[in-house]
């Protein structure tokens, strides 16, 4: 409870009056002062009184219109306060986000209730140009009966969730047509491993013997298998690559911006059927986050919140980008005892592993060095490629098959290829979003002209990874852009990539 102006202003006149009754040794201006000062002191005591009435029947919400944004769209925030009848003013402060900007400058963002009323209400246009989750502070009531004042914090603290901006019209889809990723109700009909008993039934030959009910086998005189349903939930890795490569496109729309769009959508998706989600995020040098799989909410808002925050990685690895292209690592010659520069003898497996790794001028060294020196710069390269040594990285650590959304670019489609084939390994399934970089590309005459043939030999690329097994690839990109690729040569061709192009 704090004292406004005019209560100073009385408080002073007091103070001076009590000042000039002592000097004056005057016993009227002592009466006064006395006299304000038990005015001062009833004040008080009613703006108290009015004041705890007011709070026990005072009501305050503060209401979006949406709970869910972009950055730079604007929504609207209603405040509304209800209440019994009171000698009391109230300005109604609400606590609007820090992030938060009021776009009407004409319009009051406070409500005022004149003494008296029951309650009022205002709209505040709002825009939010930060992405994340942003909470309101409870509003900031400022009750006053012109000599007394005082400031409650009341009513609830909504959230208010701010996407970053997405590209416009996200195309997902195979050879220009769109195809839906979200994922539906994933049910078995077949019995296996799981939690949950299926059926009881007589034993065959063939049949798991971990399997066997002993129980029901020792009430029923026969052995019988226990069968269970098996977990219907879909565990899922997302994997986003974010290496310089898909930084390409204009500010908002470059590569990582379309396959993050997706990303989070299929975040959502998985969130509403309850599957695990965890993600994998690679860079230039490697694996920059790892979360494993997990169905808490918090999991899918940590999931969200990284993905928004997400930005390309710049530069290179081991300073230009490029694959390890050296034919093995460098190693000094070492004398190999009891082998003969000619001799084929019989030797250790560490002796014969010396001689191929020196390079030696044996006949062994000369049949199988080419071999073995081969194998040297294949694994060599498989493990400085960031994404497929990233995948491999998931691979090994699974304990079960997984969907693994794989969200990348074909700036590089060999190591591509070869990173399918490892996130394919023990069966699981793979959905590849790739951006194709034609889509990306400046659009220069020259460009436009050959885009068509690039977008062909794109399709084709595609094409070849939707037909492994348990592979589902599909293009993500701009869909105007997209539109006039495949606009720019109906001159030359009337088939569409989508019908004409073999499938060999």
């Amino acid at each position: 409870m704090r004292p406004t102006r005019q209560l100073w202003g009385i408080g002073l006149l007091t103070l001076s009056t009590a000042a000039l009754a002592v000097v004056f040794s005057h016993p009227l201006m002592l009466g006064a002062t006395a006299l304000l000062g038990t005015w001062i002191l009833a004040h008080q005591y009613r703006f108290y009184r009015d004041l705890d009435r007011m709070r026990r029947t005072l009501s305050v919400e503060q209401t979006p219109d949406r709970t869910g944004l972009r950055t730079g769209e604007t929504t609207t925030v209603t405040v509304r306060t209800t209440l019994e009848p009171s000698p009391l003013s109230l300005t109604v402060v609400p606590g609007l986000p820090t992030a938060t900007v009021a776009q009407s400058e004409s319009r009051p963002t406070t409500l005022e209730v004149d003494p008296g009323l029951t309650g009022g209400s205002t709209t505040i246009p709002l825009e939010c140009p930060v992405a994340g989750r942003h909470q309101f502070d409870q509003a900031t009531v400022l009750a006053t009966d012109g000599w007394f004042r005082e400031e409650l914090d009341i009513g609830p603290t909504p959230t208010l969730t701010v996407d970053a901006r997405a590209p416009r019209e996200v195309h997902v889809g195979s050879g220009g047509d769109p195809v839906s990723v979200v994922q539906g109700q994933h049910t078995t009909s077949h019995s296996g491993s799981g939690l949950t008993p299926a059926e009881l039934r007589e034993y065959v030959p063939g049949d798991n013997i971990d399997r066997i009910d002993w129980k029901a086998t020792a009430r029923l005189a026969t052995v019988h298998i226990r069968e269970y349903e098996p977990e219907t939930d879909q565990p899922t890795t997302i994997v986003v690559d974010h290496r310089a490569a898909l930084d390409a496109g204009p500010d908002g729309e470059t590569k990582l911006d379309y396959v993050r769009d997706v990303a989070l959508s299929m975040v959502v998706s998985a969130r509403r059927l309850g599957d695990p989600v965890g993600l994998l995020a690679v860079g230039n040098d490697g694996i920059t986050e790892r979360m494993d799989h997990a169905t808490e909410p918090a999991q899918y808002r940590r999931i969200r919140q990284y993905l928004f925050d997400l930005e390309p990685t710049l530069g290179s690895r081991s300073g230009n980008g490029t694959r390890n292209s050296t034919s093995g690592p460098s190693r000094q010659p070492a004398h190999t005892p009891g082998v003969g520069q000619d001799d084929i003898a019989p030797t250790t497996a560490r002796v014969a592993l010396r001689e191929l790794e020196s390079g030696g001028h044996s006949a062994f060294s000369r049949t199988l060095g080419p071999f073995y020196r081969h194998r040297q710069t294949y694994r060599t390269d498989i493990e400085s490629e960031p994404l497929r040594g990233a995948i491999r990285t998931v691979v090994r650590r699974r304990k079960r098959r997984a969907l693994m959304v794989l969200c990348t670019d074909d700036s590089d489609r060999v190591a591509l290829t070869e990173a399918v084939h490892v996130a394919r390994t023990g069966g699981s399934r793979v959905l590849v979003l790739i951006t194709p970089s034609v889509l990306f590309d400046a659009e220069s005459p020259a460009a436009l002209e050959e885009s068509f043939d690039r977008y062909v030999a794109f399709e084709e690329f595609r094409r070849k990874l939707d037909r492994l097994e348990g592979v589902t690839a599909l293009e993500v990109g701009p869909r105007e852009q997209l539109a006039t690729v495949l606009a720019t040569d109906h001159s030359r061709s009337s088939v569409s990539p989508s019908r004409g192009i073999s499938d060999g």
